[in-house]
């Protein structure tokens, strides 16, 4: 069997599994109860605010980067077409569950276009399998080269 198709084929099951919103929404009850440290440090719970109602909105992602332990990078897997990413957009209210941490004040950066650029190729050469599934998959969800906006937030570890 041929590399390439089966590649695709893994491709659309990953972008399938990623749409499947009970499975993605399923980590957010844990870290609700206190057992975000199950996921370490790769994983995180975002609570952000829904642009049009206000309302407390909740997303597990994966931190692609932690260049100090102050500050998280996100990626957008979607695209900035994403719920969560436009909402952070629009009204910057986040907080932070990662490893032990729970429910810390944070302050959101959009990342340049350069600066995001910079920030996947290094998560591309320390994780080469994972970058290589997720990009694949997120270029079957969003129907092309996939568009992936990275987030910076900054903890206030001290609130």
């Amino acid at each position: 069997m041929d590399d390439e198709p089966g590649e695709r084929r893994g491709d659309r099951l990953i972008a399938r599994l990623l749409s499947a919103r009970w499975l993605v929404r399923a980590p957010i009850g844990l870290f609700r109860i206190g057992l975000g440290p199950l996921f370490g440090q790769r994983l995180l719970m975002l609570e952000h605010l829904g642009r049009t109602s206000g309302q407390r909105r909740y997303v597990v992602l994966e931190c692609i980067d932690r260049p100090d332990p102050g500050v998280v990078v996100v990626a957008s897997g979607f695209g900035a077409a994403a719920q969560w990413y436009r909402n952070i957009a629009a009204n910057g209210h986040a907080f932070i569950w990662i490893g032990r941490l729970a429910r810390v004040p944070s302050v959101p950066r959009l990342l340049p276009a350069e600066e995001n650029a910079e920030r996947l190729e290094r998560y591309a050469a320390r994780h080469p399998g994972a970058w290589r599934r997720l990009s694949g998959a997120m270029k079957v969800a969003q129907g092309g080269t996939p568009d992936i906006p990275l987030v910076e937030f900054t903890l206030d570890l001290a609130g």
